[in-house]
């Protein structure tokens, strides 16, 4: 999703040597902390759970700055992120190619509707292709403890993954831009791409299951990228609108104090 002004460069919004080329110009502070929190509370009738880190070029992952409930979420579709990346990283070593045969197309193309249109089959194919063990190996090589057969994960630790690809961290470049590409442009953007203002370019991946309702994703504009992960957890379907609204005040109180 993008709002990107007029004139804009289109490999420059996927291209995170140029989104991240210094610091994030300003500081989460205690005013945003604190307003924050008053979302939080004044929606305490669901589980919500934020995280947001600072990026700059080849840093890495800066502190994160959490807030509600840091535990484990059920992560629904937003560990497919985690998952392209293994798969990518597969790629990388040598073991896996993007032309390989994967369910009836190449895994090029699994990793592309498993990310954009969020396609299940495509994620498990994707999955077994790397393997379940292997996938936990992976992840806790990044620091995140995850388990497929229960597909949870904390907002920081997702934090952690969305600001390791977008920093170049993860992966090589042209495999980051391909992944970037995917999470520019996807089948849900009533989310986080949708409370954005003008000119912020947003990477993400949304998750749904349930009572599970997240976005995890990268606001960034003109050097300045932030991830910010925001999960919830309701009764069921039937809140995911008042749900999204919190989302939606959320990313806005975050890109007006950041932007």
């Amino acid at each position: 999703a993008t709002t990107a002004e007029a004139g804009a460069s289109p490999s420059a919004s996927l291209n995170p040597a140029v989104q991240a080329s210094g610091p994030a110009s300003s500081a989460v502070d205690a005013a945003l902390d604190a307003r924050i929190q008053a979302i939080l509370a004044a929606n305490s009738q669901y589980q919500i759970g934020v995280a947001l880190v600072g990026l700059s070029q080849g840093a890495g992952t800066a502190d994160v700055h959490e807030y509600g409930v840091r535990e484990k979420f059920v992560a629904a579709s937003t560990a497919k992120v985690l998952a392209a990346a293994a798969y990518y990283h597969l790629v990388e070593t040598g073991a896996a190619s993007l032309d390989d045969p994967l369910g009836s197309y190449t895994a090029g193309f699994q990793l592309r509707e498993m990310i954009q249109q969020s396609d299940n089959d495509s994620w498990s194919l994707i999955m077994d292709a790397v393997g379940h063990e292997e996938l936990t190996e992976y992840a806790a090589s990044l620091g995140v403890n995850y388990d497929p057969e229960t597909n949870t994960l904390t907002p920081a630790e997702m934090a952690t993954i969305v600001s390791r690809l977008y920093s170049g961290t993860l992966l090589n470049a042209d495999h980051t831009a391909e992944l970037l590409s995917y999470m520019q442009d996807t089948n849900y953007e009533t989310l986080i791409p949708a409370a954005v203002p003008d000119g912020i370019t947003v990477f993400h991946k949304y998750g749904l299951l349930g009572g599970e309702l997240h976005d995890a994703g990268i606001l960034a504009r003109d050097g300045t990228a932030y991830a910010l992960v925001i999960y919830t957890k309701g009764q069921d379907l039937s809140d995911v609108p008042e749900r999204t609204e919190v989302i939606h005040q959320l990313t806005q109180t975050v890109a007006d104090a950041l932007f």
